[in-house]
């Protein structure tokens, strides 16, 4: 037997007994959905769609990369207390992947991001066959998503469904409000500044959406290295597009935008870092940033401000702090 074949063993063991107790346990009294979910992203969607209906955890907090996120024995004990468990899908998860279609067969598991017509998704030449899963930086396609955590609830939670359609229905005019601002700052951008250079390739939605050029260091998934060649490429681009700002991210380590600016300044060209974008987490619990919309505003209101454009420094709701 292998090692893998051992662990998912163990995993189905753990399973099979932590569901046996919480069913006991379910008997005594009525409770919240207990939902579990991979991304900070999603676990807020559920929040802003569920209320006070559901308890909702996050397995990746701020800073966490899904990309290389492998689960723990307490993330396992978790789903498998849950009623419902949320993953994005689309291979961002891409160590737990076969966990969770292994998981699916026995356990309420739902991957939201899937949700998204393919039509609308971007392939990527890292991944033959698969697609850009940073879908979240285009709020258009998020409202997707934020449909099927709602129908997901529904399912799981038939009695709720008006509450759910609701919540739902508010939180999507809200990033309908965002999609507005969105569209209405970066347009200020001047044409030849519209380069967005970051760590990682997870921007490619937000370009496509709202006309920027979109080049990062690493390609869609931070497993994948950035070699010599690909910084030397980019220093040339820099160099001969005169650009200016170049971002780091909060979830991916700065050492290669260090690293593209000291290539630049090699070569005369002052580069700055225009600040730090929220790309695969969300920012703390509790703040603005950490939720969705905060996010979303914080990383349009920063881009647009460093790249020459017009936006209020505390962002769509005045609730960005000013140093973003």
């Amino acid at each position: 037997m292998t090692l893998r074949n051992v662990a998912r063993r163990l995993c189905l063991i753990t399973i099979l007994g932590v569901s046996a107790l919480g069913a006991t346990a379910g008997m005594a009294m009525a409770k919240p959905l207990n939902v579990v979910a991979t991304t900070s992203m999603i676990a807020d969607a559920a929040r802003q769609i569920a209320g006070d209906r559901a308890e909702v955890t996050a397995l990746m907090g701020p800073g966490v990369d899904p990309h290389s996120y492998r689960q723990t024995r307490s993330d396992i004990a978790a789903m498998a207390r849950a009623d419902l468990v949320l993953w994005h899908g689309l291979y961002l998860e891409a160590q737990l992947e076969e966990f969770f279609l292994d998981l699916e067969k026995r356990r309420n598991v739902v991957a939201v991001g899937e949700a998204i017509d393919k039509s609308k998704l971007l392939s990527h030449a890292d991944y033959d066959g698969r697609y850009d899963p940073h879908v979240w930086m285009d709020p258009q396609l998020w409202k997707t998503v934020v449909g099927a955590v709602r129908d997901a609830l529904i399912k799981s939670d038939p009695d709720g469904k008006a509450i759910y359609t609701a919540n739902a229905d508010k939180h999507i005019a809200d990033i309908e409000k965002l999609i507005g601002y969105m569209k209405s700052v970066t347009t200020s951008v001047p044409e030849k500044s519209r380069v967005l250079l970051t760590a990682h390739d997870a921007f490619s939605y937000f370009g496509r959406g709202y006309d920027f050029e979109v080049l990062g260091i690493q390609g869609i998934s931070t497993e994948s290295e950035a070699g010599l060649r690909r910084v030397e490429e980019l220093v040339n681009i820099i160099v001969d597009r005169n650009i200016s700002a170049v971002f780091v991210e909060s979830s991916v380590p700065e050492r290669n935008v260090r690293a593209l600016i000291e290539g630049a300044e090699a070569r005369g060209q002052n580069v700055i870092i225009g600040g730090t974008l929220f790309s695969d987490a969300m920012g703390e619990p509790g703040t603005y940033e950490g939720t969705y919309i905060g996010m979303i505003d914080h990383n349009t209101t920063l881009i647009t401000r460093a790249l020459g454009g017009d936006a209020p420094e505390t962002g769509m709701q005045g609730e960005l702090a000013p140093s973003s």
